[in-house]
């Protein structure tokens, strides 16, 4: 696994052989971010990336500019190998949280521009996750969720949907906070 673009463009990200995370593609990877780069500027944003896994995505944006990146991670073997790649990499502006996704967005305080939201395909209440998200205050009016997904998953109904793009396997719902 690599970084597609940006300053640390061609680095490897090399989870230990131990890691039970399933990372995003490179190639859908590829294709989400040549989406993202024709809508933002990467240095005017903050990002916030649930359920982190390898912290591929987290270290994509950080290497397109983004000077604001958090990543949330509860498993201990995953969370310190994002921490330890941030040191090695000597990134600015990225930070790993260790702790349970549905805790922190009862804590968080923040607001980000666009969330990125990958969770284990087994968790339990899967489809309600986009929901529940989008009901924290931590995503800015008309801020983007991009939920990474099953293909037997379908948002199309959700009243925030914007879009869905399929790279392979990998399926990413898009959603918009409405400004009220």
């Amino acid at each position: 696994m690599r970084i597609i673009s940006g300053e640390l463009r061609g680095k490897q990200i090399t989870p230990p052989a131990n890691y039970k995370a399933r990372p995003t593609t490179d190639f859908a990877k590829e294709g989400l971010f040549n989406t993202l780069a024709n809508q933002y500027d990467f240095e005017e944003i903050s990002v916030l990336d649930l359920f982190s896994g390898t912290g591929s995505i987290s270290f994509e944006f950080a290497s397109r500019g983004c000077q604001s990146v958090t990543s949330v991670e509860m498993n201990s073997l995953h969370y310190n190998f994002i921490k330890s790649t941030i040191s090695k990499f000597g990134i600015k502006g990225m930070h790993v949280v260790r702790q349970n996704v549905f805790d922190f967005l009862d804590i968080c305080h923040m607001e980000y521009d666009i969330i990125f939201a990958d969770p284990p395909y087994d968790i339990t209440g899967l489809d309600g996750i986009p929901d529940k998200i989008l009901s924290a205050p931590i995503l800015k009016s008309n801020g983007l969720l991009i939920f990474e997904h099953p293909a037997a998953l379908n948002f199309k109904a959700n009243v925030n949907f914007i879009r869905e793009k399929k790279y392979g396997n990998v399926h990413f719902s898009f959603f918009e906070k409405k400004n009220i």
